[in-house]
C-alpha cells in the first residue's frame, strides 16, 4: 500500500489532463447508465481495497462538517456543539467548518476512526464514486484520484467501460 500511495500523486498528475478532458466530455454527453456503471465500479473496487490499510484521506485531507455533523459528533463525545467547534474545528475560506489540522484528530494509530459510527457525512460518502449524477462532481473527483487509490482505479475503469 505504501508504494501505491507514494506513486499516486505522480500517477494522478500524469493522468490529470486526460481525466479532465474525459470529464468535460462526460458533462456534455452523459451516458444514461452512468449511475449504474459507477455503482458497479465502486462496489467492485471496494471489494478489493481495505481502507484501514490506507487511510490516506484521513491523513491528508479534512472533511467539511455540517451543522448536523457537529451536533451528532459533539453529542457522541458528550460535549456541547460550541465546545466541539472550539476544540476541533475552524472556519475555512469558503465559510465551512473544517478540522483545525490534519491528519484527522480522530484517526487512531491502527488507521481506524474513533468516531466512525457518527463520522461526518463527507467521510461516510468519500470518495463519492457511487454518487448519483456523478458527472456533476468531476472537479472533486479529479482531486480525489490523487488522494484515494480506489478513486484512481475507479476512474481508470470508468474510462475503459464508458469510452467517450
Amino acid at each position: 500500500m505504501k508504494q501505491i500511495l507514494n506513486n499516486l500523486p505522480k500517477e494522478a498528475k500524469d493522468k490529470h489532463i486526460e481525466n479532465k478532458k474525459y470529464f468535460d466530455k462526460l458533462k456534455k454527453k452523459t451516458p444514461k447508465n452512468l449511475d449504474y456503471v459507477m455503482q458497479d465500479l465502486h462496489d467492485a473496487e471496494f471489494k478489493k481495497i481495505d481502507c484501514l490499510k490506507c487511510a490516506n484521506c484521513c491523513k491528508t485531507t479534512g472533511p467539511l462538517f455540517t451543522l448536523a455533523d457537529i451536533e451528532r459528533v459533539s453529542k457522541y463525545l458528550r460535549q456541547k456543539p460550541q465546545q466541539f467547534i472550539e476544540q476541533y474545528l475552524q472556519i475555512d475560506e469558503d465559510k465551512d467548518y473544517v478540522l483545525q489540522s490534519v491528519p484527522c484528530t480522530f484517526l487512531d494509530n491502527e488507521n481506524a476512526c474513533m468516531i466512525y459510527d457518527v463520522r461526518p457525512k463527507a467521510c461516510r460518502e468519500f470518495p463519492h464514486t457511487d454518487r448519483k449524477k456523478f458527472q456533476q462532481i468531476s472537479d472533486l473527483t479529479l482531486k480525489n484520484v490523487a488522494i484515494c487509490p480506489a478513486a484512481f482505479n475507479i476512474v481508470e475503469e470508468m474510462k475503459k467501460k464508458l469510452p467517450l
